[in-house]
């Protein structure tokens, strides 16, 4: 799994995040991802209610249940359909858990050293957040100038425009959460396909 993983990442260069509360809201936006042609992407599990959303979309698309802190959280996402799973921060909790399971965890990271260390315990990927914050394209350029070997996903009010740019940085691919699926479904299919042409 891990090495398709890194392959449909880094092929769609973007890595969609939903974040709600609302179930109604993340299966709707899900739907236009798919519809776009997004075959993998993650959904913020803020509502345990969003649980039944990616058991329901299971079969349609990659899910990565993202916000994952606990141990608990963790498996109840794997027994929804979650194919992935992904935190804020690095717990040696989730990676016992992603090798116990055999189910890829991306573990949350803001530094260079934090990165190291996930890369350490095996894990295939980390996002790099709020990379905004922390000094965006030029912040993952200079993580990754001594340490080309990680996998990366900047994440963070990354906007579309700059997607070009992280990923001649080095990123494995870019999560990009409301710049993306703002608006009806409709808009969010036409913000897609107008994204994937800029891309090519």
């Amino acid at each position: 799994m891990n090495v398709n993983l890194t392959d449909k990442l880094s092929k769609n260069k973007v890595f969609p995040i939903i974040r709600s509360k609302d179930p109604d809201f993340v299966l709707n936006t899900a739907r236009a991802l798919i519809d776009g042609g997004f075959d993998i992407f993650e959904i913020t599990t803020e509502n345990p209610q969003v649980f039944n959303v990616i058991k329901e979309l299971s079969n349609e698309a990659i899910i990565c249940a993202g916000g994952i802190i606990t141990s608990v959280q963790a498996q109840i996402a794997i027994d929804s359909g979650a194919k992935l799973f992904s935190s804020p921060v690095f717990s040696k909790n989730l990676v016992k858990i992603s090798k116990d399971r055999h189910i890829p965890y991306i573990a949350g990271t803001s530094t260079a050293n934090e990165a190291y260390e996930a890369w350490k315990s095996r894990v295939p990927i980390v996002k790099v957040f709020p990379v905004t914050a922390l000094g965006g394209i030029e912040y993952i350029e200079n993580m990754l100038r001594p340490m080309p070997f990680l996998k990366v996903i900047p994440q963070g009010n990354a906007k579309l425009n700059e997607v070009k740019r992280y990923i001649s940085a080095g990123a494995l691919a870019v999560g990009v959460g409301r710049n993306l699926i703002t608006g009806s479904q409709a808009e969010i299919v036409n913000r897609i396909k107008e994204l994937k042409v800029s891309l090519r």
